[in-house]
């Protein structure tokens, strides 16, 4: 850095060169400002200390090689990653970029100025185009961000059925419950100045239809919208059993803020609930549910809750977290009934059995809402298959929920937030020409205060490598199919998975070396 540069900018003195360990990430705090330093060979970046998502530390993440070389820093809670050298966002889950402050090494010093430096502004792009997004979750939001922080100067338009702004959907069922019927909201993704101002039109309103021929939707209102590019970012809609009683009043599905809403205004801490299948959403509610001290039953074919997911000692260990907590499961028999007069009182099982319940919550997975979607390739649930590039037909793309992405010779629906930002903004890119990779997905569940994080294709695996504690929800796991490692998941390892998110597979032959 020049001199007349140093003389223009304060710069404190920070550290000795010689007290940065290559390739560590190291936590300072000057003037109130928190930041990280990072040395990579012989140099030194500084950067903020708090991702810009939920402000987590990021000194207690990672910092990497991509498989391409490039230095990035990632997020420990929720694995978004950064450039080391400027902070620019390389994958969600945070939407905005990291500040990065230069940094000067001299007689050994190093030393960092507190006035961000500016980056430079992307070239404008196709600013005859319009962009029609179809959704407003993690997929639809994160292209709308994307292509306008990488220069798209373009329309854009976001049609949403909800009446809210789009908001954090995994905070239903891992804090909002939580809160009194009066504050429970999810944080929004975006406050509304920022649609405004980067000239993002939302429009709430029902989608009637889609042609993909034309790019044309119709909305309920008969007003007909047309994208140069459209993104298919519907999300889902909650499973039904087909079993009678579905209908009934008090029986509930946490999939939108409106349930929440509900769920929170009317279940008392005094009652009871009958929550129908033991996956991550229903074991978060169930756990949610028992810190406000209400009575949880729950009722799956599977003995052991996530077996499939996370294997047999896991699982087993996660049934008796919640047995521990008070929760009561039911596992040799399967619902066929919901009965009540007027309004959901219990269940009736398949042994002739009924359990009263105050209220039911019906947690047994979801369907991609693609029903208004004409033509497209679909899988066996009816997701719109794409390509690498998000792609569903020239011009058309698909991302989230709605989505089945076609990878290494197999079609896979990966149902989770972070991988949908993942897609939307690879969605984004490929509108932009421009290429980008899909990272391998991670998803993170938590219950009763213990987090546990997954990364992996949801590959069938035959044999566990387990190391650690967990009981005390501290190790890892490696997923085998034969010889080959096909996923990770762990408790209290934040940064080793948090490398393994850039580079699943160096993480794993390192990992194996060792």
């Amino acid at each position: 850095m020049s001199g007349s540069v140093e003389n223009a900018q304060k710069f404190h003195d920070v550290a000795a060169f010689a007290d940065l360990e290559n390739g560590k990430i190291q936590s300072f705090s000057i003037e109130g400002q928190s930041l990280i330093l990072v040395r990579d060979g012989e140099t030194v970046h500084a950067l903020e200390g708090k991702c810009p998502h939920k402000n987590a530390p990021m000194e207690q993440g990672a910092f990497c090689h991509t498989e391409t070389g490039e230095g990035v820093v990632v997020c420990p809670w929720h694995k978004a990653v950064f450039d080391v050298a400027d902070g620019r966002l390389r994958e969600p889950v945070a939407l905005d970029p990291l500040q990065y402050f230069p940094v000067i090494v001299r007689e050994g010093r190093v030393k960092v100025s507190l006035k961000a430096a500016e980056r430079e502004t992307p070239q404008k792009l196709n600013g005859d185009e319009h962009v029609l997004i179809l959704g407003a979750g993690a997929a639809g939001v994160t292209a709308a961000v994307t292509l306008r922080q990488e220069g798209f100067a373009g329309t854009i338009t976001m049609v949403t059925e909800e009446k809210d702004l789009p908001y954090d959907r995994t905070a239903l069922s891992k804090t909002v419950l939580l809160s009194d019927d009066a504050s429970a909201r999810a944080p929004v993704l975006r406050e509304e100045d920022y649609y405004k101002t980067h000239d993002i039109n939302v429009v709430h309103a029902k989608l009637r239809s889609f042609d993909p021929a034309t790019k044309m939707a119709v909305l309920a209102n008969d007003v007909e919208l047309f994208g140069d590019h459209v993104l298919i970012a519907t999300g889902s809609l909650p499973r039904h059993l087909g079993i009678p009683g579905e209908d009934l009043e008090g029986v509930f599905a946490l999939h939108r803020e409106r349930d929440a809403e509900l769920i929170a205004a009317k279940v008392k801490d005094d009652q009871a609930v009958t929550i129908v299948g033991a996956g991550f959403v229903g074991l978060e509610v169930a756990s949610l549910l028992r810190q406000r001290g209400v009575g949880v039953t729950i009722v799956t074919p599977s003995e052991i809750p996530l077996e499939r997911h996370l294997g047999r000692e896991i699982g087993l260990r996660l049934r008796q977290l919640h047995e521990d907590n008070g929760v009561a499961f039911v596992t040799d028999a399967h619902v066929v009934e919901i009965y009540g007069k007027g309004r959901a009182e219990g269940i009736k099982l398949s042994d002739g059995m009924r359990l009263p319940a105050a209220f039911i919550l019906m947690g047994a997975g979801v369907v991609p809402a693609a029903e208004t979607i004409e033509g497209l390739d679909r899988d066996s649930e009816g997701a719109i298959v794409v390509d690498q590039a998000m792609e569903a037909a020239p011009g058309v793309y698909a991302a989230g929920d709605v989505s089945a992405l076609r990878y290494e010779g197999k079609t896979y629906r990966i149902e989770h937030w972070r991988h949908a930002q993942a897609q939307g903004r690879q969605a984004a890119l490929s509108m932009l020409g421009q290429g980008g990779r899909l990272p391998v997905p991670w998803f993170w569940t938590q219950q009763f205060g213990k987090k546990i994080e997954v990364l992996g294709w949801g590959e069938a695996f035959d044999s566990v490598r387990l190391v650690g504690d967990i009981k005390g929800f501290h190790f890892l796991a490696t997923y085998m199919q034969g010889d080959r490692p096909v996923a990770l998941a762990g408790a209290g390892h934040a940064a080793e998975l948090a490398r393994a998110a850039v580079d699943f597979e160096g993480f794993l032959k390192a990992d194996a070396q060792n």
